[in-house]
């Protein structure tokens, strides 16, 4: 198992539920904005409600959803000072010989 990247991480255990996470968070969004004329400035109560579904802002929901799209799929390389993003290894202590993970 690999260690966690250095850094803050945005990114939910799956697309789906960072997606419904979004769903909520842009709904709550819209709501709190397009129900002022009916329901005053209370209604502006909702906004930091889509603040914590999106983890932050809704900037921070986008890169979550980078992260979560990317995880296990890209790593960072570095050799010789220089550093590249590269396609991961998807079984990174399989053997060639055996084909089974030991």
């Amino acid at each position: 198992m690999r260690p966690p990247a250095p850094g803050p991480d945005f990114s939910s255990r799956s697309v789906p539920r960072h997606l419904a996470r979004g769903a909520v968070g842009f709904g709550l969004l819209a709501g709190a904005i397009a129900l002022v004329p009916v329901a005053g400035p209370a209604s502006l109560l909702a906004a930091p409600l889509a603040l914590i579904a999106f983890r932050g802002c809704p900037t921070c929901w986008v890169v979550g959803l980078a992260q979560t799209v990317s995880r296990g799929r890209l790593e960072r390389r570095c050799e010789d000072g220089v550093c590249v993003l590269a396609k991961a290894d998807p079984h990174p202590t399989r053997t060639p010989a055996s084909g089974v993970n030991p």
